[in-house]
């Protein structure tokens, strides 16, 4: 999708604003840091002024942001779609600005395992968060229920394993680089699930 200038020009002046804001800035505080009158702010965010090159760029640096971020259009493929892996019952999306991170939902009907040598450590930090039902989170040598819309954080050097409690449950997780290598090829054939 082609933006014109005109579509440009009001993008970078709302970004502008909200960012102020963002901060809890008033319009003076702003101008004070960008070393701009208060007035010619006001006219740059309301349209009412030209947006000239030198002032985006002392605009940015105010804003704790760089002129291309300030500048930047908006993104045509906002939606994705999940990769499946009806197997396991997982679905998996990669995060455009952070190729190093992977969100997975998996469903779990089976129990974490009984057996400490199916624990798993490798590097990196796993975050989830149950969807449905009850999960439990064997960490090390501690043993944690985790309920609908509670989340859990660990590093995942931590010998660890999930499995799900009185039922199924659904839990939406976030991978590191590290941590995601460490659960690929991991799958356990014998029960259909992944040994996390």
């Amino acid at each position: 999708m082609e933006q014109s200038n005109g579509e440009l020009d009001s993008l970078v002046r709302k970004r502008i604003r909200a960012l102020r804001v963002a901060q809890g800035w008033s319009l003076e505080d702003l101008a004070g840091r960008a070393r701009l009158s208060q007035s010619t702010l006001s006219r740059i965010e309301n349209g009412q002024r030209r947006l000239a090159l030198d002032q985006l760029v002392t605009l940015a640096r105010a804003l704790n942001t760089s002129l291309d971020q300030l500048v930047e259009t908006a993104a045509d493929d906002v939606v994705s779609n999940p990769t499946l892996d009806s197997a396991h019952g997982v679905m998996r999306w990669s995060v455009r600005a952070d190729p190093g991170v992977t969100v997975v939902r998996h469903r779990m009907v089976d129990p974490p395992p009984d057996n400490p040598a199916r624990l798993r450590a490798h590097p990196g930090r796993e975050w989830l968060v149950v969807l449905s039902g009850t999960a439990v989170l064997l960490l090390g040598n501690r043993r944690f229920r985790v309920e609908a819309n509670q989340a859990a954080e660990f590093p995942t050097m931590l010998p660890h394993a999930i499995g799900a409690e009185g039922g199924p449950c659904d839990v939406l997780g976030i991978f590191d680089r590290d941590a995601r290598r460490g659960h690929q090829g991991r799958e356990d054939t014998r029960s259909g699930r992944s040994p996390r």
